[in-house]
């Protein structure tokens, strides 16, 4: 069978560009779709399940859910607006058509299990001949399954699970795939769907009013949701798709929020810096927390710190202190790494990973980002429990017997613990915001020891983690090396945007980690990270670089460069973890970092810009 042209696949025709997907999802799991309408990945019933598609990883073992025009066909891929419904159209010789993925969003109700892909193909001019080919790899593409086909009904049967694809046109079958012919004429359409079935969630068919009904039903959704920010800024088409994707990447059933839906794709092509994000970083999910307070989004902020007291996240006692940097969807601490050898990666990019084996690293800078996201949702939000300000209190109780020692930092390397002055900051960050809460609420607190403990990390920082010879804040103190994880100091409060000390710093990184307005995060060659290679710049520190800016005053700079990185986008306006020399996208995709960053940069350059 074959598949219109324009897909834009690269390496032998089997890979697309990171890039070339859209996303879509139903607050459990989600779904990236290729430029030329393929499924590449899908995990069901949730975001860390085995992979059912999974091309993207490998594209002979991984599965995939093909539909395509099948003549030569151009193809531009777009959302409804205000949505995360995808539209992907095809332009031929006699005809144009498109593809509407979405997946319904549900309650709690029974019909939750089902987990329901909507694929509906419309001929909106002309005539155009299609062709599906569904080919579901359970378990990464390790587990063997069966597939029967009843009329417009197939079942996909394997140890884990079952999946049902009912169709409106005919489907056939050779016992592990399945595929399909149909010819449209305009105004005709066809619709797909896959089902996970298993216990009360039997088959069911999705007729065209069925189809059309939960099309609007997921318009209405995303639309309604949309409608609450409060964002009326110049960059609003990019601000709001930004909190769509992060909105995308929550776990309805415990408010936590993944760093990105994908595992291994290379941070560079061909190289061994192939994590798997589908988990909750505490630093991600609390500046997530922070982006949507900013934009309005009070209820999911106050999802996640349901997730934190629910889950007992901050009750913890683990051998790093009282949390660990990551958790699971569900809470759960435990998340062992392993290599999946049978799967060759993006591109030959091995190994695939699943699990991380960075959950037990010391990474001091969480507390910091945790307890200013609950300042933030108790100035901005709802005020916090008793008990929530209890677990607040004993988590800086830690901290101030804890703060002053090595860890392995933020960018998590693996490269054995340092005195990262970023670690440090964001320990005065901590300490700094339960002090806040503690002044304006009038809440219980050792307040005498908390100051002498933030005020001994500040004197430590300006005295320790200034490099005289860089003219600069350093990676370390007592080092010389740059990283630009010190961005955050005046976003944090710690330094006047306008100190001598911080304009020398952001001209030293601008001089040695910025690359037309893109940011590395340090140099691995003069700080060695444990790992082999290079990597593309950090998306992130371009939206803090950006922002940085912003604050010092240099307003024609802030959005020169504000603008340049809106143009790395992809075609949707989505953004993977870094870029890479050519302007490629690296990394997993879409990556919660670099949209919230996005979000945060565009709101103060908009209040500096007035």
């Amino acid at each position: 069978m074959e598949f219109g042209s324009g897909s834009g696949r690269v390496g032998g025709s089997r890979y697309p560009p990171i890039s070339e997907h859209g996303l879509i999802g139903d607050l459990r799991t989600a779904a990236l779709v290729a430029t030329d309408g393929t499924i590449d990945w899908y995990c069901c019933p949730r975001f860390d399940a085995p992979s059912v598609f999974g091309s993207i990883l490998d594209a002979e073992r991984g599965g995939s859910f093909k539909l395509a025009a099948d003549v030569p066909a151009r193809t531009r891929q777009f959302y409804f607006p205000d949505t995360n419904v995808l539209i992907t159209r095809f332009y031929a010789a006699d005809g144009v058509a498109e593809i509407q993925d979405f997946m319904p969003v549900v309650d709690e109700s029974r019909e939750s299990s089902r987990h329901r892909l909507i694929r509906r193909v419309i001929c909106v001019r002309g005539t155009l001949p299609f062709a599906a080919r569904v080919a579901p790899r359970f378990g990464y593409g390790a587990e063997r399954h069966t597939a029967r086909v009843q009329a417009h009904e197939a079942v996909f049967e394997a140890p884990s699970m079952s999946l049902a694809l009912t169709s409106t046109a005919p489907l056939e079958c050779d016992g592990t795939d399945v595929w399909s012919h149909f010819k449209l004429l305009e105004g005709e359409s066809v619709v797909f769907a896959l089902d996970r079935i298993g216990g009360d969630v039997r088959p069911r068919a999705c007729p065209h009013a069925e189809a059309e009904e939960q099309f609007e039903a997921t318009v209405r959704f995303w639309s309604n949701w949309m409608g609450r920010s409060r964002y009326r800024g110049r960059w609003r088409e990019m601000v709001h798709r930004s909190a769509l994707v992060l909105k995308l990447l929550t776990y309805a059933p415990t408010g936590a929020i993944v760093a990105a839906p994908t595992t291994s794709l290379p941070e560079r092509v061909g190289g061994e810096r192939n994590w798997d994000y589908r988990y909750v970083w505490v630093r991600d999910a609390a500046f997530c927390v922070y982006a949507m307070l900013r934009l309005g989004f009070t209820s999911e902020a106050e999802a996640f710190m349901g997730f934190l007291s629910e889950r007992g996240i901050m009750r913890g006692a683990g051998p790093t202190g009282p949390l660990q940097i990551m958790y699971g969807i569900d809470g759960r601490s435990d998340l062992p790494e392993s290599e999946l050898r049978h799967l060759e990666g993006y591109l030959g990019s091995a190994p695939v990973r699943v699990g991380n084996a960075a959950t037990h690293q010391l990474q001091l800078d969480i507390y910091g980002a945790l307890i200013d996201s609950v300042y933030l949702y108790d100035k901005w939000g709802q005020p916090i429990s008793s008990d929530h300000w209890d677990e607040v209190g004993a988590v800086v109780d830690w901290l101030c017997d804890h703060w002053d020692q090595p860890d392995e930092g933020v960018w998590e390397t693996r490269g054995g613990r340092q005195d990262f002055v970023y670690s440090r900051l964001m320990c005065w960050v901590a300490i700094e915001r339960a002090i806040r809460m503690a002044h304006r609420r009038g809440l219980p607190a050792d307040l005498p020891r908390w100051q002498r403990n933030r005020d001994a990390i500040y004197r430590q920082i300006m005295r320790e983690g200034w490099s005289a010879e860089r003219g600069a804040f350093a990676q370390s103190l007592g080092a010389d090396v740059l990283d630009a994880s010190v961005l955050m100091m005046p976003m944090a409060k710690f330094v006047s945007p306008t100190d001598p000390k911080w304009l020398a710093t952001l001209d030293a990184l601008s001089r040695d980690l910025v690359s037309d307005s893109l940011v590395y995060r340090y140099d691995p060659g003069a700080s060695p990270d444990g790992l082999h290679g290079s990597e593309g710049t950090f998306s992130i520190c371009s939206f803090w670089y950006v922002e940085a800016l912003t604050r010092a005053g240099r307003l024609e700079e802030a959005r020169l460069a504000f603008e340049k990185m809106l143009t790395y986008a992809n075609h949707l306006g989505l953004y993977a973890e870094e870029i890479g020399r050519t302007g490629e996208q690296l990394g997993n995709f879409p990556q919660a970092f670099t949209h919230l960053s996005l979000i945060s940069a565009a709101f103060n350059l908009d209040r500096a810009l007035g």
